[in-house]
């Protein structure tokens, strides 16, 4: 156990040095940190189960023993002994699967990976990349990009938004007891970054001994006002896009980030505190639906597609924009964002001390296989990975609702997705002009805060009667704004008649291929541990925005019907052509 009383530093990062020392003093004699070259094909984790290893090893002599005396005898006695060896075998990839499905029931990432693992072959990055040069190409092209994308931007015309009075402040973050860091660490994902100290799972397993030294850390950093130094660097791994793209081209990969657990801790005891002040004080944009207590994207699809659908009742037409920013959370302003949690939101004192050290001086570098690159700064952008970025986020976005509400045009958001839309008589082109205007003032408004709205994936859509649509189309192309017949919103495609016929028929589509690769592999697996697939890749998607197909006919709805008379199918190993509907 880490004594407290042998814990101590002047600042938090010495006693976060501090605490990481006394761990390693510990750790060292018993379990030094040894390097071990991994070969380029491993043993399947199964095979190493200490009941398979035994099973082989009698196996082996068995077959040796009838190899030397050719007898009938020995022949029948290794078939035996193989048989049981298959059968271990089969029984222990079950168990160890069936730990995994069971463990990360509710993190559908994981199980993708593992039903991946199992049916497709495994891919890897091509040989050349996993060297220290191409590590620091991969750091260098990621942070031009970022900063291509801040030079881009030319502001020439400056938007004034009145902000709203405040009237409660958040002057400093309240310290906290052992208790809810015990609660924070064990309902946190145990998912490792290679600069922590103890691998996470390590970690929630000796939590008791580790606990005080942990709050100790925690309160000495919100009552300072300052985040840890050692908390601030990220780790990038480099992941293809798609599976289909060029793997020697850097535009194709995208960067996932990967932050210490313990700083983790941190940020969700600070978000806990500042969702709980923004939730009291109303804060937060009515009509911004990411990332808040009970909001989802289907809360947002609906208010959208219900207020369009009242529209088409009373014969008017509806125009619909859907906004696209690029690389929205990396360009953010730290001077902004802290001027906005300032004077918009009310924080002060050393809580807003705590955000500033939080935000800046933070660096990353990228990791491919063992090679890693050289260090880079970060000079703006909202941590990707993180517990308090989306929330941020969120609020470094406040201006844009009460800029759209200054036009009297209705939106929606959802983080840094945004729908703006108008209704419109017979004729009448007057909501288009607004519209249109607002969507500059955005524009505008956008290149003063440092982020980019890319006009090219921007969409357009127009709804209601045919003939309608088609004038209203036309004058649209004339402000050079060119309407589709469909569009993806949140991972909905929409259509100018509002049946999602394409949605559906996408839905299906992705249901069928998980539900196939799911069959392949329910003779490993228990029939619980299929149920909990099942559910994650196939209900998820037919549950997904359900509410938005209120209303449609039973033909459009009897598509979705096959694909649960599918899962059920295959979770009963009943036959195709057998009845299987309630």
């Amino acid at each position: 156990m880490i004594n407290p009383e042998n814990v101590s530093g002047a600042n938090v990062d010495e006693m976060l040095n501090s605490v990481t020392s006394s761990i390693l003093n510990v750790l060292d004699p018993i379990a030094p940190m040894k390097v071990k070259l991994r070969k380029h094909r491993q043993k399947a984790p199964w095979r190493n189960d200490d009941l398979v290893r035994a099973q082989k090893q009698q196996c082996r002599r068995a077959e040796r023993k009838w190899r030397k005396s050719k007898l009938q005898v020995h022949y029948e006695i290794y078939k035996a002994e193989l048989y049981a060896y298959n059968q271990i075998l089969c029984r222990t990839r079950e168990r160890y699967f069936s730990e995994i499905i069971g463990s990360c029931s509710s993190n559908s990432r994981i199980l993708f990976t593992t039903v991946n693992r199992l049916t497709n072959p495994p891919t890897q990055l091509p040989i050349e990349l996993v060297c220290t040069p191409k590590c620091n190409e991969f750091a260098v092209f990621f942070n031009d990009k970022v900063q291509g994308i801040k030079k881009a931007i030319n502001s020439t015309t400056h938007i004034t938004i009145q902000r709203p009075p405040t009237h409660s402040k958040l002057t400093h973050f309240i310290p906290v007891t052992d208790q809810i860091v015990q609660e924070t660490i064990t309902r946190l994902s145990s998912s490792t970054c290679c600069l922590d100290v103890l691998p996470t799972r390590f970690l929630k397993s000796v939590l008791n001994s580790v606990l005080p030294s942990i709050t100790q850390i925690v309160n000495m950093s919100l009552q300072s006002g300052i985040f840890p130094e050692a908390l601030k660097t990220a780790v990038i791994k480099p992941l293809l896009k798609k599976s289909g793209l060029d793997p020697t081209v850097l535009n194709n990969y995208r960067p996932i980030s990967n932050l210490p657990f313990l700083g983790k801790v941190l940020e969700k005891v600070v978000y806990q505190q500042l969702a709980d002040f923004l939730l009291l004080n109303n804060s937060f944009d009515v009509f911004q639906s990411g990332f808040r207590p009970h909001h989802s994207t289907e809360t947002a699809l609906i208010k959208v597609t219900n207020d369009i659908r009242l529209n088409t009742d009373d014969g008017k037409v509806s125009v619909l924009i859907l906004l696209d920013l690029s690389a929205a959370f990396d360009t953010v302003d730290h001077g902004i964002l802290l001027h906005r949690l300032q004077d918009w939101v009310g924080i002060s004192g050393s809580a807003l001390s705590w955000l500033k050290s939080y935000l800046e001086d933070r660096k990353y570098f990228v990791e491919i296989g063992s090679c890693v690159s050289d260090y880079m700064g970060l000079t703006c952008g909202v941590p990707q990975g993180s517990i308090l970025g989306p929330l941020l986020f969120n609020l470094y976005m406040l201006p844009l609702g009460q800029l759209i509400r200054s036009n009297n045009i209705p939106y929606h958001n959802y983080a840094d997705d945004t729908q703006i839309y108008v209704s419109l008589t017979t004729g009448e082109y007057g909501p288009v002009d607004s519209l249109n205007h607002c969507l500059q003032q955005i524009s505008a408004w956008m290149q003063n805060n440092f982020l980019q709205l890319n006009s090219d994936k921007t969409e357009v859509i127009v709804f209601g009667p045919q003939k309608q649509r088609e004038s209203v189309s036309s004058y649209l192309h004339s402000l050079s704004l060119k309407p589709s017949n469909q569009v993806r919103n949140l991972g909905v495609i929409m259509d100018s008649d509002l049946n999602f016929n394409s949605h559906i028929k996408s839905v299906t589509s992705a249901a069928f291929y998980h539900l196939k690769n799911i069959a392949k592999i329910k003779n490993i697996i228990s029939k619980r541990d299929l149920e909990i697939l099942i559910h994650a890749f196939v209900s998820s998607r037919l549950d997904y925005c359900n509410g938005l197909l209120t209303g449609l006919s039973k033909r459009a709805v009897k598509q979705l019907q096959y694909i649960q008379n599918a899962a059920a199918r295959v979770l009963t190993t009943t036959r195709k052509y057998d009845h299987i509907s309630p």
